[in-house]
């Protein structure tokens, strides 16, 4: 590896960090800069797996105000995100990524739109609660369901995990989105450790992302955590929308 080419990294993997601490869809940026650098498709899905999870653990340490006082909640929910990443890193190394991609702009969109709609829906769903706590059993499929996806590709887990929190969960934005950082970085984790045990991974590409985007969790949750909801909300809507668009034309 080049000098560049670590440079390129390292600023891909900041960017990511940072958008990953405040709403999610940093893959979308690293992920695209390992293809432009010729490495292999599985093989850059895995790499970069591996390479954004210190901006993982940074963003949920930037945000662990706001976890205290949900951390009932990210122990309920960490079963279903953990047994969720192992699934999907299973599947990544079995299964043909064509399949999968083909739904993930369906389901980006999807969950932006569920976000646009969180106050009403949110409401709604409080009428017909009758004191569920913490959305239930129908809160651990979802959760399971988003482990999957983040650990098979990943790319907006976060966004859909801010989407179904938000509309299924009555607590503020800046609480779920300290929620939303512990799944997501417990859902890279446990594919890590799968990819780290059964599957090769360009370490020299992964070092430099994860010293980016150590840097950009810390930066991104430091100041992200500062926003209001509804500027969170947008912020969400437009990177998802994003995400989705490119994933669309590449």
């Amino acid at each position: 590896m080049d000098v560049l080419q670590f440079l390129a990294l390292l600023g891909a993997g900041m960017v990511a960090g940072g958008i990953n601490a405040v709403v999610g869809s940093g893959t979308l940026v690293t992920f695209p800069t390992l293809l432009a650098f010729g490495y292999p498709t599985v093989l850059a899905n895995v790499t970069n797996n591996i390479g954004i999870l210190p901006g993982s653990v940074t963003g949920a340490y930037a945000y662990r105000r706001e976890l205290a006082e949900q951390k009932a909640l990210a122990i309920r929910l960490a079963g279903a995100s953990a047994t969720g990443g192992l699934v999907g890193a299973l599947l990544l190394l079995q299964l043909p990524e064509s399949a999968f991609e083909a739904i993930v702009p369906v389901l980006i969109l999807l969950a932006c739109g569920l976000v646009a709609a969180q106050p009403w829906l949110s409401r709604w769903v409080a009428r017909r609660r009758r004191g569920v706590a913490h959305g239930g059993a129908l809160m651990l499929v979802i959760t399971l369901a988003t482990g999957i996806y983040g650990g098979y590709f990943g790319a907006a887990q976060g966004v859909l995990l801010m989407a179904f929190l938000g509309i299924l969960l009555d607590e503020q934005m800046q609480q779920l989105n300290a929620v939303k950082n512990v799944l997501a970085g417990l859902v890279n984790l446990v594919a890590a450790v799968v990819f780290v045990l059964v599957s090769h991974v360009a370490w020299a590409a992964a070092i430099a992302l994860a010293i980016g985007s150590t840097l950009g969790g810390q930066v991104g949750g430091t100041y992200g955590r500062r926003l209001s909801p509804k500027v969170l909300r947008g912020v969400i809507i437009v990177v998802g929308t994003t995400a989705a668009v490119r994933l669309l034309v590449t």
